[in-house]
């Protein structure tokens, strides 16, 4: 199991924001709160966002480079896909492969796949 995972965000507060909403969504509770960091818990599993040094935003984030791809969360059904997609549009989030979403993982994967204020892809799947 994991304990936590931590990430470097360029903007704490939008990141906030962003996370905040969709974690409280999906069943996490804010954890912990400092000048540079904010986490969310899940049980025994926490996610840490911290604020990335000026010294090192010169190169921003892209998932296609070594590390990180995307981070995906379970959703509680199909209907929880569907109200988390509306909330992600009522945003201004785009859905990424809208053309071909839901199923964008195939004909037997339900799920929303779009992107955090970094461009970090994120993915919330509805098990069978």
């Amino acid at each position: 199991m994991i304990h936590h995972i931590e990430l470097y965000v360029s903007d704490l507060k939008k990141s906030t924001v962003f996370w905040g909403w969709l974690l409280e969504e999906l069943g996490y509770e804010l954890f912990q709160e400092w000048e540079s960091g904010r986490s969310w818990k899940y049980g025994e599993t926490y996610l840490v966002f911290v604020q990335t040094e000026e010294a090192y935003q010169d190169v921003p984030y892209h998932r296609k480079r070594t590390g990180l791809n995307h981070l995906a969360f379970h959703a509680d059904s199909r209907k929880h896909v569907d109200q988390l997609t509306e909330k992600l549009r009522a945003e201004g989030i785009p859905i990424l492969y809208e053309d071909r979403h839901p199923f964008a993982g195939g004909e037997d994967y339900y799920a929303v796949f779009f992107e955090d204020p970094d461009r970090m892809k994120v993915e919330v799947v509805a098990q069978k």
